[in-house]
C-alpha cells in the first residue's frame, strides 16, 4: 500500500510539475512559428516598409542621419552589445558551454546542445536566402555588413544560442533560482542584441522581430525535445 501511494504521489508530482511547462513550451512554439510566418508574408509583400522606416528614422538626429540619437558613449556601448551576437562570440560561448557540460559528465545534453545550436545556424542562413531581403538603406550603417537582412542573423542566432544554452544548462542546475537566472539572462541578452541592430541601422525592426520569433521557436522546440528524451543525470 505504501509503495502504491509513493508511486501515485510521484506520478501526480510529475504531472503537476512538468505538464504546465510542456504546455507553455508548446504554446510558445506554435505562437512563435505562426507569428514568424505571418510576419514573413508581410515583409515579402512590402507591407511593413512604412513602419520600419519610421522606427529607423526616429533613432537618428534630424538633419544628419549619420548621427544616432543619444550621448556618444551610447554608440560605443551598443557596438559592444551587438558583438555579443556575432559569430565569434556565439561560437566561443557554444564551445565553452559544451566543454563545461562534458566535464560535468552531461554528455547527452552537451551533444544535443551543440547540434541544436548548429542546426539553428543552418536554418537562419536558409531563411535569409529564401526571403532575400536587402539591408536597409534609409539611414547610414554604423557597422559594416554584407549579407541579407531578413531575419536578422544576430537576433535569431543570439536567441538560438543564448536561449538554448540557458534552457539546457539550467537542466544541470539543482536550484530553481539558478535556473531562473539562466533563463532570464538568455532572454535579456537576446533582446539587447536584437535592439542594437536596429540602433546601428543595419536591420529593419521587422528583421529583428522575425529573428526573435524564429530563434525562440527553434529554442523552444529543442527544449521540448530535451525534456522528453535527454536525461539531466550525469552519464
Amino acid at each position: 500500500m505504501q509503495f502504491y501511494q509513493h508511486v501515485r504521489r510521484r506520478v501526480i508530482d510529475r504531472v503537476m510539475t512538468f505538464e504546465p511547462i510542456g504546455l507553455m513550451l508548446f504554446a510558445a512554439l506554435a505562437g512563435g512559428l505562426g507569428l514568424f510566418l505571418a510576419l514573413t508574408g508581410e515583409v515579402v509583400e512590402g507591407e511593413t516598409h512604412a513602419f520600419d522606416e519610421r522606427i529607423l528614422l526616429s533613432l537618428r538626429t534630424p538633419g544628419d542621419l549619420s548621427v544616432p540619437i543619444g550621448p556618444s558613449w551610447l554608440n560605443h556601448a551598443v557596438g559592444d552589445i551587438t558583438a555579443l551576437g556575432g559569430t565569434t562570440v556565439l561560437t566561443l560561448m557554444t564551445v565553452l558551454a559544451t566543454i563545461y557540460l562534458l566535464l560535468s559528465r552531461q554528455r547527452a545534453i552537451a551533444a544535443f546542445m551543440f547540434l541544436s545550436i548548429a542546426g539553428g545556424w543552418v536554418v537562419s542562413s536558409s531563411l535569409k536566402i529564401f526571403v532575400a531581403r536587402a539591408r536597409p538603406e534609409i539611414v547610414p550603417h554604423l557597422v559594416e555588413v554584407h549579407d541579407l537582412s531578413f531575419p536578422s542573423g544576430h537576433a535569431m542566432l543570439s536567441a538560438v544560442t543564448y536561449l538554448t544554452l540557458a534552457a539546457l544548462l539550467s537542466r544541470a542546475e539543482p536550484y530553481r533560482s539558478s535556473r531562473i537566472f539562466l533563463i532570464f539572462t538568455g532572454i535579456l541578452l537576446t533582446m539587447m542584441i536584437g535592439m542594437s541592430r536596429i540602433y546601428l541601422g543595419v536591420h529593419f525592426p521587422t528583421d529583428v522581430l522575425g529573428g526573435w520569433c524564429a530563434g525562440a521557436t527553434w529554442a523552444a522546440a529543442c527544449w521540448m525535445l530535451a525534456r522528453r528524451y535527454i536525461s539531466a543525470r550525469p552519464a
